[in-house]
């Protein structure tokens, strides 16, 4: 499980600039002494975007091709307290951000959108050394507006997706969809047991309050062992309430009820270039069952120049699977499989079989280029085949301590066109997309 550090897991691959760059934040220091601090920190990103093609995803009607820009700024007060009964911890932010030009290209915003709102607001506690038997941190307690995630995203990566107009002004999040800066749940209560390494599990409750997600709420339980070489876990998942006016709008209503059992690996079997990675995720609804899986093997060339990181990852979603709350979370393609198909054009990790071909050089310590390359192919194709192939090549620059640069180009190829059964408008030809994303922290 993973709030404002992280615990429980380790990531073997690279994990990209932009992920980083918030908890890597400077700060102002407003107040400090031996037993605590509190800083004022200010993180935030901007992008630039265009596709030659636009998708119906309900907001775009209209073929051609398509620009925008989006951004988002948080700032706010983080705190820490040590005394000789634990540690506490918190943050109050706000976060403020908009979409420019055209919207983007599937529509679910127009460019119209602003929105400064409440962002974090939570309180931690943390035993430190004052548990011995469960080790440093080995009870951890935390409430309030916080992200929250399990494994590496793949069922719960926080609560990230920002809608903008598109699908109406009751879903709009302030836009900045792509950059989706907006991640904490609206409500929480985590407790977590057993620190950093060996056994240890995650009890959470969370509640969103994002119109995309039907404002779900949920019960999570967690267990999982963390050794040198690998990292098991088991986890469920109880849907327990929707917002009813949005689960329908949305055919989110199972929700309600919903149960999700899985279990994960990841670690490299004591190779240190290897990488191994899986997941199985079985879901229970009113109607029946679902599931998803995935498995990913990696190998870094630690001893050829660049050190090359190679990845292959095969994944499928069972027809009516609900992907829930899964983020972006080590790296281009976990789990927004594909810039254009992810984000635009679909599937979006539903009734869908991908392969994943990825390489990342790492030329300088301040510059990785990744070449990221997806095949889709619909399982059910009875109401529309989002089957394609994409190929998406990028890099990574941390330009100085505070900002970092990633400039993007992807090709997106369809099967199939929307007047096809697809979602692409105006043909089915091939999709050439450009982005350039900036992180900055101070």
């Amino acid at each position: 499980m993973h709030t404002e550090h992280t615990s429980g897991r380790r990531i073997l691959l690279p994990v990209i600039l932009s992920l980083t760059v918030a908890s890597q934040a400077s700060a102002w220091e407003l107040a400090s002494g031996s037993n605590g601090h509190l800083n004022f920190e200010v993180n935030g990103a901007a992008g630039i975007f265009h596709s030659d093609k636009r998708y119906n995803m309900d907001g775009a009607v209209d073929a051609g091709d398509v620009s925008w820009r989006e951004a988002y700024l948080e700032y706010g007060l983080h705190f820490g307290y040590r005394s000789t009964l634990g540690r506490w911890d918190g943050a109050l932010t706000a976060l403020s951000s908009g979409t420019w030009g055209d919207g983007d290209a599937a529509g679910f915003s127009n460019g119209s959108e602003r929105e400064t709102e409440l962002e974090q607001a939570w309180l931690r506690w943390s035993s430190d050394q004052l548990l011995s038997a469960l080790g440093a941190d080995g009870l951890v307690i935390s409430a309030g507006r916080q992200a929250a995630t399990l494994g590496d995203g793949f069922i719960l990566g926080t609560d990230m997706v920002s809608m903008g107009r598109g699908l109406g002004d009751e879903f709009d999040r302030g836009g900045a969809y792509y950059l989706g800066g907006r991640t904490a749940f609206d409500r929480t209560a985590i407790v977590t047991v057993g620190g950093a390494e060996g056994w240890r599990g995650d009890l959470m409750y969370l509640r969103s309050d994002n119109p995309f997600q039907a404002e779900m709420e949920m019960a999570v339980a967690n267990i999982e062992h963390v050794g040198e070489n690998a990292t098991f876990g088991l986890s469920a998942f109880k849907g327990l309430d929707v917002e009813q006016r949005y689960a329908e709008a949305l055919g989110l209503e199972e929700r309600d009820g919903m149960k999700v059992y899985s279990a994960r690996f990841q670690g490299n079997a004591g190779i240190e270039q290897l990488f191994l990675s899986g997941e199985y995720a079985h879901q229970r609804v009113d109607s029946g069952t679902e599931n998803a899986w995935y498995l990913e093997t990696g190998w870094t060339f630690t001893e050829r120049a660049w050190q090359p990181a190679l990845t292959y990852r095969y994944s499928q979603f069972s027809t009516g699977y609900d992907p829930l709350f899964y983020g972006f979370t080590r790296g281009f393609g976990t789990w927004y499989q594909g810039e254009v198909a992810a984000n635009y054009a679909g599937p979006f990790s539903s009734n869908a079989k991908v392969h994943h071909l990825g390489l990342l050089l790492n030329p300088r310590e301040d510059l990785s280029i990744g070449l990221a390359a997806f095949d889709f192919s619909t399982r059910d194709t009875s109401e529309g085949d989002l089957s394609g192939q994409e190929l998406d090549l990028y890099a990574e620059w941390a330009a100085t301590d505070h900002i970092s640069l990633i400039p993007l180009v992807g090709l997106f190829s369809p099967e199939k066109s929307a007047a096809e059964g697809g979602t692409q408008l105006g043909g089915r030809g091939d999709n050439l997309y450009a982005q350039l994303l900036m992180f900055v922290s101070f």
